[in-house]
């Protein structure tokens, strides 16, 4: 999301990062539900690592030490989740692993040359793409976290 009209906010996020095991401060797209009771719909791919997912709504109100909207909680999940992934081995192309989990649906955005954050979507079996990363792990390519996970792609794992 790089335009800005009047269906889209941008968001502050202030959160404890796993990932980084520190407080962490984000802004992030969000497109605007209901304006008059603070609910928002998120249209951005967190990167560090919030208890949120791409599609899911939440309340957020405006801070006044902050100066800007903020994110307070998540008021309806969508079953998307959020998957984060570091290279590891040195001078690997993550655009090959990006590339083919694009072709399973699943979009993602790149920090770094080492760092890319994914949405896995609800409709998404997820056990497919975690028995993929899995492997890359396994080969010492990669290390990636499950931060949001949906209760649908916990269902997915159990039932594999």
């Amino acid at each position: 999301m790089t335009e800005t009209n009047e269906k889209y906010e941008k968001i502050l996020f202030k959160y404890h990062s796993n990932v980084l095991d520190e407080l962490t401060v984000e802004t992030m797209w969000a497109e605007i539900i209901d304006k008059d009771n603070g609910i928002y719909k998120l249209d951005n791919i967190p990167f560090y690592g919030p208890q949120i997912a791409t599609d899911d709504e939440f309340y957020a109100e405006f801070d006044e030490s902050e100066k800007m909207l903020t994110y307070k909680m998540t008021t309806k999940h969508s079953g998307n989740s959020i998957i984060l992934v570091v290279i590891t081995e040195k001078g690997f192309d993550k655009e090959i692993i990006r590339n083919r989990l694009k072709e399973l649906d699943c979009k993602s955005e790149g920090l770094s040359d080492s760092y890319f954050s994914m949405e896995i979507l609800k409709d998404v079996n997820y056990s497919q793409i975690q028995k993929i990363l899995a492997e890359y792990e396994n080969d010492g390519i990669l290390e990636y976290a499950e931060p949001c996970l949906s209760e649908k792609h916990k269902t997915d794992l159990k039932n594999n």
